[in-house]
């Protein structure tokens, strides 16, 4: 049938959802084991959610139904996709993916603390950051006592490794 021949009432809305953390084409999905916990956790609350709807109108019913399909499929894509690092099997006095790195940034007394991490667990106020972030790239494979630079448009941090864990 064609669609000139539908009512406007009848037409689906097609839901939009937001799109996951960016993760470039070409880059394989690294997490951690807490992180693969998480997006496992993160689909069982979907699953639960699309069981539990509580909705009277079909069409609205069927609209919350196909957002958490749509959502599930985006988050089923990564999960099939993600590559668990096992942090136990990284090198102790090298930073790789996975680890806790503490840095003193530029000539500041005090030192931060970053664990490196899979793009869906980043949170920077957490203290994680993703291994495709600019911070995390110039960091990889430092030891204690290395000093990474971060170059900016203006100006250049320096990130000096005071401790390494996983």
């Amino acid at each position: 049938m064609s669609r000139g021949f539908v009512k406007e009432d009848d037409q689906e809305e097609i839901p939009l959802v937001p799109p996951r953390a960016d993760l470039p084409a070409g880059v394989t999905n690294y997490v951690t084991q807490v992180g693969m916990e998480e997006l496992l956790a993160e689909k069982d609350r979907l699953i639960i959610e699309r069981e539990q709807l509580d909705v009277n109108d079909d069409k609205e019913r069927r609209i919350a139904f196909n957002h958490i399909n749509a959502k599930l499929k985006l988050l089923n894509t990564r999960i099939n996709n993600a590559i668990t690092v096992n942090l136990t099997k990284q090198p102790p006095h090298v930073v790789r993916f996975g680890a806790i790195v503490t840095l003193k940034i530029d000539q500041v007394i005090t030192t931060n603390q970053y664990q490196i991490v899979g793009v869906d667990e980043a949170d920077v106020s957490k203290g994680k950051i993703s291994f495709i972030s600019p911070i995390a790239k110039i960091l990889m494979d430092k030891k204690i006592g290395d000093k990474a630079i971060l170059k900016l448009p203006k100006t250049e941090r320096v990130f000096e490794i005071m401790g390494i864990d996983y």
